[in-house]
């Protein structure tokens, strides 16, 4: 639990996104910047643990050859269930492995970690009213996670030095969007 400068006491949640093998160098690859924000991410995932707070590890699934999905026709197969491109990514990884019982591991077949999963319940139920917020795409999944959080009444908080793109201009425009339009804190280290 963290106080807000207003004194009022939040609850808070990490909401880990997307950090996958096929995210960072693999179907769907990020590349260097996702590379780059590696220790960053894995060292909040820690420091959230450690401090009791409600860690989320929203990964992207899909079904191999599915026609139905809407992004079979917009991107390359990614993240296909069973496949090593769905594991995480680096030092992530090990946080992961190493904290199971203390990290909640959700699977998300939408863009936004809300859509089609019990997120907002699991979130309700335990008071949760800030959300902080990191992974890749910047523009893609981290975007629209912010906006449904933001629709559903979460402050909002993106960590700018864990959060990544395949589209710098995409990423820039997201980071102000998540100021702008959702009044969000981007914060760094």
């Amino acid at each position: 639990m963290v106080k807000s400068g207003e004194g009022i006491n939040l609850m808070r949640a990490l909401i880990v996104i997307d950090f996958t093998n096929d995210f960072v160098n693999g179907n769907l690859p990020v590349g260097q910047p996702a590379v780059d924000i590696e220790p960053r991410m894995s060292q909040l995932t820690s420091e959230f643990v450690q401090n009791g707070d409600y860690v989320v590890m929203a990964v992207d699934l899909h079904e191999e050859n599915d026609p139905y999905h809407p992004e079979s026709k917009l991107f390359p197969p990614h993240n296909v269930r069973g496949s090593e491109g769905r594991e995480l990514f680096g030092s992530l990884k090990s946080v992961y492995e190493h904290n199971r019982d203390s990290i909640y591991w959700m699977d998300k077949t939408r863009y936004s970690a809300f859509s089609g999963t019990d997120l907002e319940i699991k979130l309700r139920e335990r008071g949760i009213t800030e959300l902080h917020l990191i992974g890749v795409c910047t523009d893609i999944c981290v975007l629209h996670t912010a906006v449904d959080a933001y629709n559903k009444g979460f402050a909002i908080i993106v960590h700018e030095d864990a959060v990544a793109s395949f589209n710098p201009n995409g990423h820039t425009w997201a980071l102000e969007h998540f100021r702008g339009s959702l009044g969000a804190d981007v914060v760094k280290a």
